[in-house]
């Protein structure tokens, strides 16, 4: 009797860690609209949120302070969201290109109903160089057609932002 016992309970064990696994491998971005006052990560107070500046100011102001700005609030808006799990997203910049935000530690994720919507980040901003490998596995994340990733054939200096919280604010 004890072994059928510890059998069913064997059984259940292996059952239950690929019911886990498979679970895990499914996984993507948060479900959610992404509405005006949802928060993503840490609160954003509402001092940051009116505090918050423009993506040409944070630009400006990354090039005066040598290439660092730390407890910084920026509102922007986002052109997209990583489709695999909601880990980054980019926000537009004066130029129509993007600036690439993570979340920090990797602790929270976004859904990807933000693209589009403006938002306000609570974090730390950068000028950092991004290897082409790097640029490449990000264009993979997003999908991007073959070609656009093939064209990738240079590091490129950007800015980027690790996200403490994210808010939704229009």
């Amino acid at each position: 009797m004890k072994f059928k016992a510890i059998l069913v309970l064997a059984a259940v064990s292996v059952s239950t860690l690929a019911f886990a696994q498979e679970a895990k491998k499914k996984m993507g971005p948060p479900e959610g609209n992404a509405i005006v006052g949802d928060t993503y990560g840490s609160a954003v107070t509402s001092t940051a949120e009116s505090k918050a500046i423009s993506v040409e100011k944070l630009g400006k102001k990354l090039k005066k302070e040598n290439k660092k700005v730390e407890n910084v609030a920026v509102k922007g808006k986002v052109t997209d969201v990583c489709e695999k799990k909601g880990c980054w997203l980019t926000i537009q910049t004066e130029d129509n290109s993007q600036f690439f935000v993570k979340m920090k530690d990797y602790a929270f994720f976004v859904p990807t109903a933000l693209k589009g919507k403006t938002v306000v980040l609570d974090g730390t901003a950068e000028r950092k160089v991004t290897s082409i490998d790097e640029q490449k596995h990000y264009a993979e994340d997003a999908k991007k057609p073959q070609a656009e990733i093939d064209a990738i054939t240079q590091p490129k200096e950007e800015i980027r932002f690790v996200a403490n919280g994210i808010k939704v604010v229009n």
